[in-house]
């Protein structure tokens, strides 16, 4: 079953960028070296960082389906700051995966402790709403 594992982190401007340099390098070594070995494993479907929520636009169809755009929002209190589609054969294998992302290292090598959003990937609507 594929789950996918949202990381969510701290309010922009606040943070990763901040931190010295070897932390943050600690922090992308420790997440490199979890996506090789999903990846070795064969349990990585894919996985992506994604820009800080000042680059962030909501969209809405507006008239004759023109694009409206609304944004910037860096005043979330946290965002989403990237994600692992993960193939797994149960929802507590996939328990195991965002526990260990969230202990990644930051500043001083400590655990974050990050919030780690798990659900699981629907291929189509449940056969109830068919």
């Amino acid at each position: 079953m594929k789950y996918i594992l949202m990381m969510n982190t701290m309010k922009a401007g606040q943070g990763i960028p901040q931190w010295p340099g070897k932390d943050l390098q600690a922090h992308i070594a420790f997440m490199k070296n979890l996506n090789k070995e999903l990846r070795d494993s064969g349990e990585l479907v894919s996985a992506e960082g994604l820009s800080f929520p000042d680059q962030a636009r909501l969209v809405r169809a507006g008239k004759n389906g023109a694009p409206i755009t609304d944004g910037v929002f860096p005043e979330s209190k946290e965002f989403l700051a990237g994600f692992w589609i993960v193939d797994v054969d149960s929802p507590e294998r996939a328990y195991a995966i965002a526990a260990r992302a969230s202990a990644a290292p930051g500043p001083g090598g400590a655990p974050l402790n990050m919030p780690i959003e798990v659900r699981p990937v629907m291929s189509g609507p449940p056969p109830e709403m068919l």
